[in-house]
């Protein structure tokens, strides 16, 4: 068999990069959350993982805090190809891929039995057929809060006549439904830019996940908080189809492994997270309230059905299949 010198300066400089500890591939994540989010941390065990079982082949970089791109250029700039992957909170998909949005119905997904379910669900599978026709290929769904906090500079949102009038940061315009319900005036903003809002009086209350009302610094620029099991928000990663069809099929592999090692992994990191967070809280000076199960159930009452109906209404083709399909975890 003849053996062309090319192909053994190439298969030469191939083992060399390998021995040397260079990885063939790069594989920048953009996402939107500080460092100090449990999130990012979770990232960086995914990114450790896969430099182990590509043996330095893959060399994932993450890029937090809208370093690499603004929240709502990810998916742009990963179907580009100008990224490689991302990763954005579901209900950011809006009118898009609207069937995103099913776990942020409010109190619709909030127990954890059904939420470990999640990956490895046909509920999972759908959403992700649903990602591929918009050119984007999923990676992971990193489950990130079940618990959220509605914070408050001048009293507490004890109630719901609390609500009325009151300048709140929403979560986009189909969840925002539940705000105006019971007589609140949603402006629908990224994270990153709560805080001054808040600070500024552009804001008078805040609406986020506990662990991120610890991160993001809530306590500074806020004096109330009311938790409770609003709904469910999940981070999923992405990357652009053509750069994951590059990889070698054992990259390919390794990624996908350590993708659902750490959608297990966070299971608890975030759990233990919230826990924590309402702790954290206090001990910065905020009055927190839990709302008690009876509580809960009177909001649900009057919150959550506007949504299900704007949702069927931006959603006729998948709403229902999406809710039905979640259901049955």
């Amino acid at each position: 068999m003849r053996i062309s010198i090319a192909a053994l300066t190439a298969a030469g400089l191939a083992l060399a990069a390998a021995q040397a500890g260079a990885a063939e591939f790069t594989m920048r994540i953009s996402h939107q959350v500080p460092t100090a989010h449990h999130m990012h941390k979770a990232l960086l065990l995914f990114a450790e993982d896969v430099k182990q079982r590509t043996k330095g082949g893959v060399d994932v970089q993450i890029f937090p805090a809208e370093q690499l791109a603004k929240a709502g250029e990810n998916f742009p700039q990963v179907a580009r190809g100008a990224i490689e992957a991302a990763l954005v909170v579901n209900a950011q998909w809006g009118n898009t891929i609207p069937e995103m949005a099913a776990p942020t119905i409010p109190f619709f997904f909030t127990d954890l039995e059904r939420i470990k379910k999640f990956p490895t669900s046909e509920a999972r599978k759908y959403l992700d057929g649903l990602l591929a026709k918009r050119g984007v290929h999923s990676i992971s769904w990193l489950y990130i809060t079940r618990v959220s906090i509605f914070t408050s500079g001048k009293k507490p949102i004890a109630t719901l006549a609390d609500f009325q009038g009151l300048k709140i940061r929403g979560l986009n315009a189909l969840t925002d439904n539940s705000l105006k319900a019971v007589g609140a005036a949603p402006s629908t903003m990224p994270g990153s830019e709560v805080y001054q809002g808040l600070q500024t009086g552009v804001l008078d209350a805040g609406l986020t996940d506990i662990s991120a009302a610890v991160s993001r610094r809530y306590y500074e620029v806020q004096k109330f908080g009311t938790v409770l099991p609003y709904f469910t928000v999940y981070f999923h990663m992405f990357s652009n189809p053509k750069w994951y069809a590059s990889l070698k099929p054992e990259y390919r592999a390794a990624i996908e492994a350590a993708a659902a090692k750490n959608e297990q992994d966070i299971v608890p990191i975030t759990e233990q997270t919230a826990a924590a967070a309402v702790g954290q809280l206090r001990e910065k000076g905020m009055q927190i309230t839990v709302l008690k199960d009876a509580e809960v159930e009177a909001w649900k009452a009057k919150m959550q059905q506007p949504v299900i109906d704007a949702f069927l209404k931006i959603a006729p083709e998948g709403g229902a299949k999406i809710i039905e399909l979640m259901k049955k975890l």
